[in-house]
Formats: C-alpha cells, sequence, structure tokens
C-alpha cells in the first residue's frame, strides 16, 4: 500500500487522487470525488518565513513560485497557471541562474512571507459568561475563569460580559468602582441600539470625547477599545474583583419552568462591541454557556419545563417550534461576525441540550472551537479550556481573520469548500457550474484558524479542448503532462503580524485515451484522504438536503468504485479483489456507515452538531480515528501491539486501549478485572501485573495531552456499564444469535448489525453482477 504521508510533510497536502484523468468523462467514472485536504498552519519545519511581500502574476493573481518558468536575461517570469508573462519588482534585478530568490528553489514549494505594510495588532479576547447556573457549577467556572485569565498575553485586549435574564457589559475602564451597562434580554436589540447605549454610537461619540483617545497599537483610537477592552496587565485586578463578586443570576424561577437565559441577546451585543471598537482585526467571542436560551433572539425552547428540548425525531417531522427562528437568528449572527472578521467559540457545559445544533451554522463559518461537555467541573471542559492559551510544543497556534484563496491550471475548476469557512463570492471563470460545499467562489473567510484546521476543496475536470491534451495548444510539453494548484492563506499571527502562506503544487494528467489509465488511477489512489473527503461530504449533505438517504448513498458509490477498480470476473465473487491501494477503503466506508456523523440515533441534535464540527476541521489522521478508532491489546505474552477493531479481540486476559478520538477508553478482560478489584496490582510479587496496568494509562495520558478538545476517558471492566463505550465501536462478527458462540474468555454484541463479513461479502456479490 503506497504511503502519501510524505506529501502532508512537506506541503501539508493529501488529494484523493495524486493522478487525475484528462477527461470529464473518465473522471466521472472515478466516484471518489477529486479534493485536496489542505491544512494552512500546519508547522513545517524547513518553511522560510520572508519579510517582503509576494510577486503575483498581474492577471491570475497567483503568487511567484517553483513551477513558473523564468527568463534570467529579460528579468520574465511566466505564470504556469494562466502562462501570463510577467516582469520582476526591481529588487529583484540581481536574480539569475546562481542567485535565486526563496520562492524559486524547488524544495520551498510552501512558503510564507510577513506583509511589513501591515500594521500589527494584539489578539482580542471577549468573554460571555452565562451566570443561570447552580453556584457549584458557577463556582468551577469562575475558577477556570481566573486561571485562564492568567495565561493570557500581556498585550492581548480582554472584555467581559455576563448574561442570564439580562446582559450585563462590564466597563473595565472604569477602575473606581464595579460598572455595567445592562440590556434586556427578551427584546431583539439592532446593532446601532446597542452602540448608541453603550456611547458608541456616531452620534454618542460627537457628543462626548472618548475617555481616552490615542488608541491602543494597531487599533482604531476610540472610547470603546480603552473602556470595555483592555490590556490583560492593565486590567487582571478589575476582572478578577468582577469574577470574585459574581453571583448566580437574582431573577427567581418557578418549579415547573427553565430560568430565562438569553444567550442569542448577549451574542448580538457582544458582535456590537465588536464591531465598533475592533473591527476587522483579530477577536474572539469565547461563549461559556450551561443550558437552553429560553428567551430572546436564538430561543430553543420555552420556559415551561413541560415542552421537552427537540430531539432529532422532531427536527425530521418539522416538529421542533423554535429551531428555524434560532437558526436564522444564528445565520445573520454569522453574518456580521465574518464581515468583522471575528470568531464565536462555544463552551457548552450542560447535561441538558443548550443549542449547539443552532449555534453551528455560527461557529462553523467563524472558524470557532467547540467544547460539548456534561459539567464545568468535568476534565474535557478544563483541561480543553486550559489549551486554548497554552504555549510551546503543545500550543493550538491560534490565527485570525484569515481569507484562503485557490488558484488553479485552466483545465481545472473549484467546486467548493468544506470547513471552517464562508465564501467570499469571488466569482470567476475558476469557478465549476456545479457546487460542492460552499461553493460558487474562489476564496473564502477563515476568520480562526489554527495549526490543525484543515479544509476541504473540491475540484471539476473540465479539459479546455474535449479530446486534445489538457491545458490547450499553448500549454507547452511541461503544462500538458502536468496541472497545478496553489493555496494562498492571509491571516494575522498569534504574533500580531499579518502573513501570507503560499503553497503550491502539481501533479500529473493521464490520458483518458492510454489502455493503462486505470492502472495509474489506481496507483495514485490515496485511500486515507478519500475517506476523509467523502465523509465530510456525506456529513455536508445531511446537514442540508432533505430526504438524503445517507446509507444507501454511501453503499451506491462503493459498489459504483468496486465495479470501476476491481479485479474480477463477471458474475463470481470469489474472483473479486482490490489493490493494496484500495483494500481498507471499503472497511473506513463500514464504520463511517455506524459512526456517530452518519448514525444520530442515541444522539441529541447538540451531539451530532459537534461531531461533524470537529469532523469538518481536523486533519486526516485525526479525521480517521473519528471514523475507524484504533485499538491497542495489552497483555502478559508481549509488547502492546494492534488489535483488530473487533469483539474477537476482547479476552479475559487483555487489557484494551480504544481511541475513538471524542473517548479513550481503558477496558480490562474480565480476569485482569477480578485481580484489579482483588489488588494484586498493590503486592510487591505482582509487579509485572501493576506495570501491565500502568502502561495503557501511560499511552491515554499521551493520547489526551495531545488532542483538542480533550477526550473523555473511559476506565471500564468486562461485562460492565461502561464496557458500552468499547462495544459500540466493535465489528459485531459474534453477536447473540451468532451459530458460533464467542471464545472462552471473549464477548458478544447484542446487535442486528451486519459484521464486516457479510457487508464485503454484499459489496463483492453486487460488484461482480452483470
Amino acid at each position: 500500500m503506497a504511503d502519501f504521508s510524505a506529501y502532508e510533510m512537506a506541503d501539508a497536502v493529501r488529494l484523493s487522487f495524486n493522478v487525475w484523468p484528462s477527461s470529464k468523462l473518465e473522471a466521472t467514472k472515478c466516484v471518489v470525488p477529486f479534493g485536496v485536504l489542505y491544512t494552512p498552519l500546519k508547522p513545517l519545519p524547513q518553511m522560510p518565513v520572508l519579510p517582503y511581500e509576494p510577486v503575483r502574476c498581474r492577471s491570475c493573481r497567483a503568487v511567484l513560485n517553483p513551477y513558473a518558468q523564468v527568463d534570467f536575461n529579460g528579468k520574465i517570469w511566466i505564470c504556469p497557471f494562466c502562462y501570463q508573462r510577467n516582469h520582476f519588482p526591481p529588487h529583484y534585478a540581481s536574480i539569475s541562474d546562481t542567485n535565486l530568490p526563496a520562492e524559486l528553489y524547488q524544495q520551498y514549494t510552501t512558503i510564507e512571507y510577513t506583509l511589513p505594510s501591515r500594521q500589527t495588532a494584539p489578539p482580542v479576547f471577549l468573554f460571555v459568561v452565562d451566570t443561570c447556573l447552580i453556584e457549584e457549577e458557577l463556582g468551577h467556572l469562575k475558577a477556570s475563569l481566573t486561571q485562564g485569565l492568567s495565561l493570557l498575553p500581556e498585550n492581548a485586549l480582554v472584555g467581559l460580559i455576563t448574561y442570564g435574564t439580562q446582559v450585563h457589559v462590564h466597563e473595565l475602564g472604569f477602575a473606581e468602582c464595579p460598572k455595567s451597562f445592562v440590556f434586556r434580554g427578551n427584546k431583539d436589540i439592532a446593532s446601532q441600539q446597542i452602540l448608541e447605549q453603550l456611547g458608541l454610537g456616531a452620534s454618542a461619540q460627537k457628543g462626548q470625547a472618548p475617555v481616552n483617545a490615542q488608541g491602543r497599537d494597531g487599533l482604531p483610537a476610540g472610547g470603546g477599545v480603552n473602556r470595555f477592552l483592555l490590556p490583560a496587565a492593565e486590567c487582571e485586578f478589575q476582572l478578577q474583583a468582577v469574577l470574585e463578586e459574581l453571583q448566580k443570576d437574582p431573577f427567581p424561577s418557578s418549579a415547573d419552568c427553565r430560568p430565562a437565559r438569553c444567550t442569542g441577546t448577549a451574542l448580538s451585543v457582544a458582535a456590537g462591541l465588536l464591531g465598533a471598537c475592533v473591527p476587522g482585526t483579530g477577536a474572539r467571542i469565547l461563549t461559556f454557556v450551561g443550558g437552553p436560551a429560553t428567551e430572546g433572539g436564538g430561543t430553543i425552547v420555552a420556559k415551561e419545563l413541560a415542552e421537552p428540548v427537540r430531539s432529532h425525531k422532531d427536527l425530521d417531522k418539522n416538529a421542533a417550534p423554535h429551531y428555524n427562528k434560532a437558526v436564522k437568528f444564528y445565520e445573520g449572527l454569522a453574518k456580521q461576525l465574518v464581515t468583522q472578521g471575528h470568531v464565536l467559540d462555544l463552551f457548552a457545559c450542560a447535561l441538558d441540550q443548550v443549542g449547539v445544533a443552532e449555534m453551528q451554522v455560527c461557529v462553523e463559518k467563524t472558524g470557532g472551537l467547540v467544547v460539548l461537555a456534561e459539567s464545568f467541573e468535568h476534565p474535557v471542559f478544563k483541561q480543553t479550556f486550559q489549551r486554548v492559551f497554552e504555549e510551546g510544543e503543545h500550543a493550538l497556534g491560534l490565527a485570525f481573520n484569515g481569507i484562503f484563496e485557490v488558484n488553479t491550471s485552466r483545465d481545472v475548476k473549484i467546486a467548493g469548500a468544506i470547513g471552517p469557512c464562508a465564501s467570499m463570492e469571488a466569482k470567476g471563470v475558476q469557478v465549476a457550474d456545479v457546487s460542492v460545499g460552499i461553493g460558487g467562489t474562489t476564496a473564502w473567510k477563515m476568520c480562526g484558524l489554527n495549526n490543525s484546521t484543515t479544509l476541504a476543496t473540491f475540484y471539476e475536470i473540465v479539459p479546455a479542448m474535449q479530446g486534445g491534451p489538457p491545458g490547450g495548444a499553448q500549454a507547452g510539453t511541461q503544462a500538458a503532462q502536468q496541472f497545478f494548484l496553489q493555496f494562498l492563506t492571509h491571516y494575522q499571527h498569534s504574533s500580531g503580524e499579518t502573513r501570507c502562506r503560499a503553497t503550491t503544487i502539481t501533479r500529473r494528467w493521464v490520458d483518458a485515451a492510454d489502455p493503462g489509465v486505470t492502472a495509474e488511477l489506481v496507483a495514485g489512489f490515496d485511500q486515507e484522504a478519500a475517506a476523509v473527503l467523502m465523509a465530510r461530504l456525506v456529513s455536508f449533505k445531511m446537514e442540508n438536503e432533505e430526504e438524503f438517504d445517507t446509507t444507501r448513498w454511501l453503499d451506491r458509490m462503493l459498489i459504483r468504485l468496486a465495479q470501476r477498480f476491481g479485479d474480477y470476473r463477471k458474475d463470481d465473487p470469489t474472483s473479486f479483489s482490490f489493490s493494496p491501494n484500495f483494500s481498507i477503503y471499503p472497511q473506513f466506508m463500514f464504520n463511517l456507515r455506524r459512526s456517530q456523523f452518519v448514525q444520530v440515533f442515541n444522539n441529541s441534535p447538540d451531539e451530532t452538531a459537534y461531531f461533524r464540527m470537529v469532523l469538518n476541521r481536523e486533519t486526516v489522521v485525526n479525521s480517521l480515528v473519528m471514523i475507524q478508532p484504533t485499538l491497542m491489546s495489552y497483555s502478559f505474552h508481549g509488547p502492546p501491539e494492534p488489535a483488530l477493531l473487533d469483539v474477537a479481540s476482547i479476552a479475559a486476559d487483555t487489557v484494551l486501549l480504544l481511541d475513538a478520538y471524542f473517548s479513550v477508553v481503558i477496558f480490562h478482560g474480565s480476569t485482569i478485572a477480578q485481580w484489579r478489584n482483588a489488588g494484586y496490582h498493590n503486592q510487591p510479587e505482582h509487579a509485572a501485573f501493576a506495570a501491565l496496568l500502568k502502561v495503557p494509562h501511560e499511552d491515554a495520558d499521551a493520547i489526551i495531552r495531545d488532542r483538542f478538545p480533550v477526550p473523555r476517558l473511559v476506565d471500564c471492566n468486562q461485562h460492565g456499564s461502561q464496557a458500552r463505550f468499547l462495544l459500540a465501536k466493535l465489528n459485531p462478527s459474534a453477536t447473540y444469535n451468532s451459530a458460533t458462540g464467542p471464545a472462552p474468555g471473549g464477548d458478544i454484541i447484542f446487535t442486528d448489525d451486519v459484521s464486516l463479513q457479510v457487508f464485503m461479502d454484499h459489496l463483492q456479490k453486487l460488484a461482480v453482477q452483470s
């Protein structure tokens, strides 16, 4: 099996096919979409950072790259995308074939520029805190906030909004005593009203001089920045005092009613405040929610407890009375935040649903972080929140206010993107007629991104001369055999600098008339990237297409792929085989069909939205773990080793470690569990047993340390209630109605789902049918 991870190490890219057919018809037969998974800010050790603006083509605006043809005598370069001849700027006058700038070195296909003409700006963090919590929960949240504030960079600007029945905007610049502006939570407030009441509107600012009008570095001068947003070093004491005195929302609610919680109104006020104070610079709204919104914009349920919070069944039947109105509210808020370049981060901690499904559009379009936990005391929340501000090896590398652009060769058109982004409506000849995901554009806004944020972009092959070589007659020999893709990411670095990263890649065309076209396509197929692209695509379709039959669609696509690329004799299922480059792909699809992204049973709409949001932003490796978890086995018989994701891997004398991305499960076989309960691991003569129990925990800690959001750790025993976390992910090769029972010490799964073997048998049978 070919290993395509080298492409990811070099340029942070993975393609479903690394060789593309030269005809649209042949491309359609490939079934799996032609797509690229790109991680714009992935740390690349060999990447140079240049202290000047990039040189861009005057026609298509592509950036100078190693694939450009250069005339050193005439100081001209030819763009590989549009074949435009461009003159080098004056400061490139000394270049020659022995004196190349970094952009033309073959190994620097990814390069980053620090844009000196842009001002540096400090990051802005606006905390929006729910106070409709029980005293104990509020205490845990205040402790985490206090710790988080101490980890902020000293130059970062900080603001605080608290809400319950009403919204309180705290004026941190008024140091004499705590002061806040109050908004009613049960009415919609226009942006202009918010600004007028805060003294940030045009008329208000004419009538009074701001408190301190010199402004902050890189930010517009104005009273708002100095009243509501202050550097962490200056307002630390003031913030600590406000948090210490913060009380549970004082408005009472009767025993048969939910508290009045105006989450949507609080976020509207936060967006209005940032829009007035720091438009167009990097800012994040960190929202801490402990229950469902019951008042104002974005309401998801009535106050009366007699009305249940909507379920998947309610959404399918269109029986959720508040859902569509709440989604429309958050779509409007998303549009406002994207225009301002600001991010909405969501930390939702409650046993009930809080409205993540409704807020999904806003969080995803702004590239926000999302965390779902049971309580503000839970390690999932506490450790994840700490990681947001962590520095060093495990830093997230938060970046702000990004713009992502794609340039392609003439015969490739951009169908769309799926990920944490919003369309910038950049039309052009490179835009495909049929959209996949967020389409109709060549540029997307990415308000928030970090080191692992990964976008999926999809392409359509449209040869300029059908039947001729791609690129047309003028393309030349090299371009007729190759096509090029370039990804440009402008963003505000965590240091405050504005940067631009350019990645340019090339791949080869294969002539559709060539008898070996199938073998070439097979050799270039990356089944891991293809599985992740399909998972994102099916997730997007489930969110946006009514009456979409997911399982049927996935099965039909897999059968077509097997018919196209399998090796078999007609009507002989036993003759079917896949090349190594395709061999694991059906297994990925089997697990995707059973995953939490497709099967919504037993999950709430909030949980489903959370799982899909994380899938749509993570790297290939992390996404694969979500689709098909990894299983390690520990025993006395040898060192730890990978185990099949199958119920047959359970044995009485082994410990299993399951990494399902959102949860990490340490599962003890029945014999191991009995010995542990008897305390044998505490006795000196059983040091080997103590070591066996310790290793899985160390490996689990290592997984948790590198993961964001932090997964839930489940420590369970065979036949125990929490063993379900493992059993739900295993292939049910032995069930309650199997002809043969489990091996001694093994286990069975109580399910009617088919096993992987039955699934493969059916696939082979349907693929070889005449």
